[in-house]
């Protein structure tokens, strides 16, 4: 997800880093107890009014949290731009395209897992892969592949015309959360290194997965990222802080971070 035009990312004057937010969990709230309530798109609101640059959203095929109805008020009312997270399957690809939100975050997708537990396999699903970005290319929405950050998946990344990767960072925030610091290390190395590669390659660079005030802080630091998506952990503290205090936390972290980023 990212706004129409490919941002400058001159190492030197990094831009301001782009933050989506994700509204997924305040449906899976809601539909915990079925009816309206909460409602992801009163979220996306307070979450652009709080100072989010675009809302995400991950329409799953078993549709355990956003729902149908779900994307199509998100794309008739928030202001800004909205990133469709899907499967590359043939029933996402036809709901993506009469929603025409302005970008499709093609993600994996298994139905006994509790959240997308890895990367996409580009490398060995491109044949698969290749009609759907087309598709959605033609129909002018931007098309971010959800990998980790691998060089060959990132090279495939490239050769797909995909314009955008989002880098997986559940593995490197996992580590830190479970205080595995050499293997979080490890991980931080490999994002640095792919970030590096898919800029190189001509991809705009985002992240997601696990982020929380520290890890953004810390990745916004790397000048290749252009925008990062942070849904759970935001949704979690706005139990106690309220939702616009959330973002506003998050954007301040993200900052300070793009400020060492020069």
């Amino acid at each position: 997800m990212s706004n129409s035009l490919k941002s400058d990312t001159s190492k030197s004057h990094p831009p301001k880093l782009r933050l989506g937010v994700n509204v997924d969990h305040v449906a899976t709230l809601r539909n915990a107890r079925g009816g309206r309530s909460p409602d992801p798109v009163r979220a996306a609101l307070l979450a652009i009014e709080a100072g989010a640059d675009g809302i995400t959203a991950h329409l799953r095929e078993d549709r355990r949290h956003i729902r149908d109805d779900d994307m199509i008020r998100l794309k008739a009312e928030i202001s800004k731009p909205l990133n469709f997270e899907m499967a590359a399957t043939e029933e996402m690809v036809r709901i993506a395209l009469a929603t025409r939100p302005h970008a499709c975050c093609l993600v994996p997708e298994r139905r006994e897992e509790l959240t997308t537990e890895g990367g996409l396999d580009v490398v060995g699903q491109h044949n698969a892969l290749a009609p759907a970005i087309a598709r959605l290319s033609e129909a002018g929405i931007r098309v971010s592949l959800f990998i980790a950050a691998d060089p060959a998946q990132i090279e495939m990344a490239a050769r797909l015309r995909a314009p955008v990767i989002e880098i997986h960072t559940g593995g490197w925030c996992d580590a830190i959360t479970d205080g595995h610091h050499d293997k979080a290390e490890a991980e931080w190395q490999r994002i640095v290194a792919g970030a590096r590669q898919a800029y190189a390659a001509g991809l705009e660079v985002h992240a997601g997965h696990g982020l929380d005030y520290a890890t953004a802080e810390q990745i916004a630091a790397l000048p290749e990222f252009v925008e990062l998506n942070i849904g759970y952990f935001m949704m979690g503290e706005a139990l106690f802080v309220g939702l616009g205090e959330s973002v506003r936390t998050m954007r301040a972290a993200m900052d300070r971070g793009r400020s060492r980023a020069a």
